[in-house]
């Protein structure tokens, strides 16, 4: 059972309740989408899904057809008793109020690391949340989320793309990322103005780099792509020399977008070692 556009309309309007435009909500109203997000996102039979932002619990139900364990997170207390009423009575279902981006993430998954955290998120939490739990939460080895579609081509894009900034250089080098649908806007209430998309993202087993300063590799990257239109001898300035370019087999003239997560690894090296 999912719950239909009727379903959650009836439900908001009993309880006197309507999507909170400050929260981002736009809740999943179809059920062939929900079943098709549970489906993509492999979890048959897995004890250890987390769902971000279960809303009134449609693509908690979903799930839990085909999970043994979901762990579903709603940070609107107004939406907990239509969440419990819809999902509460489901043995392989636990209900948590809280917010994502304040989570006791160690009290929550406990030593398990194979979580897969499958969520519809709202613009404005998408970037950070996904980014905190690639740098953060190791307990967590696959994603599922639904983002909007241009931070979706963010998180899986390649060097020399429009799409490809930073954010996209912190997926690659904590995971594998790729767009594995789209989401059309008519079956969310309400209906959104943007169109969303599903990217799946798979934490590498072994790090790409395990050995480099990753607060000192991300702000480098951020720098770059700060100034992404300057070359890098001019966004890097007063950071980056030119004996260091040319240590690296990196142009000076090159600009950010054309790096690898691979080009920025050798770069942040170089730059550590002539500190030492």
């Amino acid at each position: 059972m999912t719950l239909s556009r009727t379903d959650a309309s009836s439900q908001l309007d009993g309880a006197g309740l309507r999507a909170k435009r400050a929260l981002g909500q736009n809740f999943v109203v179809d059920a062939n989408t929900v079943r098709r997000i549970a489906r993509l996102a492999d979890v048959e039979d897995h004890p250890h899904v987390l769902e971000i932002g279960a809303g009134l619990g449609s693509l908690t139900l979903a799930l839990a057809e085909i999970a043994t364990g979901v762990t579903a997170i709603e940070v609107d207390e107004a939406l907990l008793p239509l969440l419990n009423e819809n999902v509460g009575e489901l043995a392989n279902v636990t209900v948590v109020h809280a917010d994502a981006m304040q989570l006791d993430w160690p009290a929550l998954l406990g030593e398990h690391t194979d979580w897969v955290l499958v969520a519809n998120l709202p613009y404005n939490v998408a970037t950070p949340l996904i980014a905190d739990v690639l740098d953060f939460v190791p307990q967590v080895s696959r994603m599922l989320v639904m983002v909007q579609k241009e931070v979706a081509d963010r998180f899986a894009a390649s060097p020399s793309t429009s799409a490809y900034g930073a954010l996209s250089v912190k997926v690659a080098f904590h995971a594998t990322a790729r767009v594995v649908g789209q989401v059309p806007a008519s079956v969310f209430l309400p209906r959104p103005n943007v169109e969303s998309s599903l990217v799946e993202i798979t934490r590498r087993t072994t790090p790409l780099d395990a050995s480099v300063d990753k607060a000192k590799l991300f702000a480098l990257v951020r720098m770059g792509f700060a100034k992404r239109r300057k070359m890098l001898r001019g966004s890097l300035a007063g950071s980056v020399e030119a004996h260091h370019f040319e240590a690296a087999n990196i142009a000076p003239t090159a600009r950010a977008e054309e790096l690898s997560v691979h080009d920025w690894l050798r770069l942040a090296h170089i730059l550590e070692d002539s500190h030492k």
